[in-house]
């Protein structure tokens, strides 16, 4: 029996905008219909011109929890989620303490997300040193894949792979039909004597060759073991030639770039602006435009947050140091105005956002009942108001702490209402870890 039906003028069906209506039978889209194909006496929510949009997926999220919930936690991160039009995160396997490296770790992440989530949760695991023999128990309790570091985390708890290990990872990674997803950077440059409060301090510490190395690297070991690899947040234009070339080879290579890549350059951040700082840097107003066009040509896949937070003074703020500040942005709550702004600036369209940010970023993690507007889905969708403008203000930020550098940005598009399975999402918290178990998804209460 049908529930509900979300009328519009513009709905954004995989076949392109159309006007019509989403029927909608216990939490599942029944099907996309015409206007007058509405079922009598079904409840109707009226769009109007408002877009609806599937719900963006973002598989690249920084929860901390447990652990390190001062930083940030599911009650906070899941709240900025759900008010930027997300209805599907995936926690990486850091910055939560402990890392989700093992068994016994993934177990301590499902206990701790319990009557937190406001939006949907799935999981990666980890590949650090010696952590070998935990990469087929943490498949079979349910992670989408693996993420490895080539370079320092962060954190000493998540040291980075070395060639050897992911050698012996990836094939075990193939078998499984599981990703791997890099953070790609290679032999970070001597900031020695540089001035801490320049942003080009740290801009040259970690130069566009350090992406260049750790992907010719990832290249390689694709080629050899047949595993899908994938290229976090990639920054650096110059990198670009190698993933597409890889893609044309016919290699199972994928990278994705963060809305703060497309959003600012290195030239406008003031000295001092440690909001700004992020591991790979924001580069040149040119490089932002190189990683536009790969965007639009599908040289990269797809945008995700990288929502990354920390307590405050961990930014030094009041110092302004860059070479001493944690590195990490955070704007889960604003990649769908932030990317629709540059997106309409350059002349995409919205379709070409929804695909960048909920069809292809589902398609990647295997969420096959996420990220589109079709019969068999899941009701997840956003009514958007792509014309809105508004100011990112420090009031309006559900993220457990404000500092973020999209405050004071003029950005378009406003998240008019999200819905989880059918019903509008809010503080009764309707989301779901959901686990990946072989071909189907379970998800425990």
């Amino acid at each position: 029996m049908i529930e509900l039906a979300i009328k519009g003028t513009r709905i954004y069906a995989p076949e392109g905008p159309r006007e019509g209506a989403v029927l909608i039978e216990n939490g599942v889209i029944a099907g996309v219909v015409g206007l007058d194909e509405v079922p009598a006496g079904v409840t109707v929510k009226e769009a109007g011109d408002l877009a609806v949009m599937p719900a963006l997926v973002d598989c690249h999220v920084h929860v901390n929890e447990p652990g390190r919930t001062e930083w940030e936690g599911y009650l906070t991160a899941t709240a900025a989620a759900a008010a930027g039009g997300v209805g599907t995160i995936v926690d990486m396997p850091l910055n939560c303490s402990p890392v989700t490296t093992t068994r016994r770790a993934l177990k301590a992440k499902l206990d701790a997300v319990k009557g937190k989530l406001a939006v949907d949760a799935a999981f990666w695991g980890g590949i650090v040193p010696g952590n070998l023999a935990e990469l087929e128990p943490l498949a079979e309790d349910g992670v989408v894949g693996f993420k490895a570091f080539l370079t320092h985390s962060g954190l000493d708890e998540f040291p980075n792979a070395t060639k050897a290990d992911l050698e012996a990872a990836m094939p075990v990674l193939a078998r499984l039909g599981l990703p791997l997803i890099v953070h790609a950077e290679l032999d970070p440059a001597s900031a020695a004597g540089a001035d801490p409060r320049a942003f080009s301090s740290y801009l040259a510490s970690r130069p566009p060759s350090m992406e260049v190395r750790a992907i010719e690297l990832l290249i390689d070991l694709c080629r050899r073991h047949k595993c899908r690899t994938h290229v976090v947040h990639l920054s650096a234009a110059e990198a670009l030639p190698l993933v597409e070339r890889a893609k044309d080879e016919g290699l199972p290579f994928t990278a994705e770039t963060c809305p703060h890549y497309l959003t600012f350059a290195a030239e406008e951040i003031p000295d001092g602006a440690t909001q700004f700082k992020c591991a790979p840097p924001i580069r040149s107003a040119e490089n932002r435009e190189e990683l536009w066009r790969a965007l639009g040509r599908g040289v990269l896949d797809f945008v995700v947050s990288d929502h990354s937070p920390c307590v405050p003074e961990m930014k030094k703020f009041e110092a302004g140091d860059f070479l001493g500040a944690w590195g990490g942005i955070a704007g889960l709550q604003f990649t769908l105005p932030a990317v629709w702004s540059g997106a309409k600036r350059r002349g995409f369209q919205l379709e070409d956002v929804v695909r960048w940010t909920a069809a292809n970023t589902a398609d990647f993690v295997g969420l096959e009942r996420k990220g589109r507007i079709e019969k068999g889905r899941d009701a997840d969708l956003v009514l958007f108001d792509d014309a809105a403008l508004f100011d990112v203000e420090r009031a309006g930020v559900r993220q457990r702490h404000k500092l973020t550098a999209y405050e004071g940005l003029r950005l378009r598009g406003t998240v008019d209402a999200l819905y989880l399975r059918g019903a509008e999402a809010g503080e009764g918290r309707r989301g779901r870890p959901m686990l990946k178990r072989s071909e189907s998804w379970t998800s425990r209460s």
